[in-house]
């Protein structure tokens, strides 16, 4: 669903993503870790095409990302950590401005559906002024939502979040990668990549130190069941000695 092979972006010459490959399949959910600067952001990025690879292929859903941008683009959902909303458009506005762009045809019930889901059922008529920053986050995922994306990318997708929202996000997120989506979450919240992801990518300094299950993964790092947890990984992971890259 996500094939990516040696993707490489510059900055002059600054190497942000050096050589990086990996692979996500339907159904399966791959969290995106790192320190500061790991290059998390940059690889989002460029796996949804705003902004071009200095060398590498994308594949989505077996469309080129550079030679078929528009095909690929298609079956792709990205939700950064700051919702871009139109000020003058209602909630359900939003909405049917989606389904416009993307040619949903008929798309009021799962447009219903989603505000349902998403707890903004009573929020149709509200522009984005009047709501919270969780709210917010609910909408640009509720549009994001509507054409059915395959590949779903999450930068941060928890931020103003109240525990309820927490709640409901997780659960629309886990709902999707059951019904076959490939979803690629980067965040600083390690428990809930732990939560919701079947595998782990991690990166430090652009490059990827650790890439496989959630299980491997430990296996790999931890040595007891003592602290046997993602955050445990990613502080051994990211400490080894720099150029001692996963196989």
């Amino acid at each position: 669903m996500i094939e990516v092979e040696g993707l490489t972006k510059l900055y002059g010459e600054f190497v942000a993503v050096n050589e990086l490959s990996f692979t996500v399949r339907p159904g399966e959910a791959l969290g995106l870790v790192g320190p500061n600067g790991a290059g998390k952001t940059t690889t989002l990025r460029c796996l949804t095409g705003i902004i071009p690879p200095a060398q590498g292929r994308i594949r989505l859903c077996e469309q080129d990302l550079v030679q078929s941008p528009l095909a690929a683009k298609r079956h792709l959902a990205f939700f950064p950590d700051e919702p871009r909303l139109f000020d003058y458009l209602t909630v359900w506005q939003h909405l049917v401005f989606t389904a416009r762009v993307y040619q949903v045809a008929d798309f009021e019930p799962a447009a219903e559906q989603l505000l349902g889901e998403l707890e903004l059922a009573g929020k149709r008529h509200a522009l984005p002024g009047e709501l919270s920053r969780g709210m917010k986050q609910k909408l640009a995922i509720a549009c994001g939502l509507l054409h059915s994306p395959r590949v779903l990318y999450f930068d941060e997708p928890l931020t103003g979040l109240d525990p309820y929202g927490i709640r409901r996000m997780k659960d629309s997120i886990l709902r999707r990668v059951r019904e076959g989506a490939a979803v690629v979450i980067s965040s600083h919240l390690l428990h809930l990549v732990e939560e919701i992801c079947t595998h782990v990518l991690i990166l430090k300094e652009g490059r990827k130190v650790a890439d496989g299950t959630m299980d491997d993964i430990k296996r790999r790092f931890l040595h007891s069941a003592e602290r046997n947890n993602l955050e445990e990984v990613f502080f051994r992971a990211t400490s080894e000695v720099e150029g001692n890259s996963a196989p």
